[in-house]
């Protein structure tokens, strides 16, 4: 098969429905090298970057996982976008997706998802606009108000 290692995927294959980020960006340790004393973070066998961590929920509302964790590949610790008024959680997007199947302690397929940037949600102008502009229709195909 030619497929090995991590599978590039878009974010909206991942997150239809867009996602959250919930808690802190975290520095993911390297359990295997560190020991009580001192700490060994971990770095991406490509990349050789350091790993962090962020947990977001994912907005599909059919998701068997509502929470996921997705894994950042970056020299420093990535921001998370400013927060919105109004929101309890932030809205994020990642660019560079790609996720690596693997079967869980379970004995379930599961996945590990990486991303090489964190970002605010996209908006152009022409989404702004078209947004603006729908009308909703009752049940019966008249505008309403």
């Amino acid at each position: 098969m030619g497929i090995r290692g991590a599978i590039p995927i878009s974010f909206e294959d991942v997150f239809p429905h867009g996602c959250y980020m919930v808690g802190e960006v975290d520095q993911v340790k390297d359990f295997e090298a560190s020991t009580a004393a001192k700490p060994v973070y971990a770095r991406d066998k490509t990349t050789g970057e350091f790993v962090w961590q962020v947990t977001v929920i994912d907005c599909d509302p059919e998701a068997r996982e509502k929470t996921v964790k997705v894994k950042i590949l970056a020299p420093v610790q990535p921001v998370p976008p400013a927060p919105m008024p109004g929101l309890p959680f932030i809205p994020v997007e990642f660019d560079q997706l790609a996720v690596t199947p693997y079967v869980n302690g379970n004995g379930r397929l599961t996945y590990s998802i990486k991303a090489r940037q964190m970002r605010a949600p996209r908006t152009t102008a022409s989404t702004a606009a078209a947004s603006a502009a729908v009308k909703h229709t009752n049940v019966s195909g008249k505008d309403v108000a």
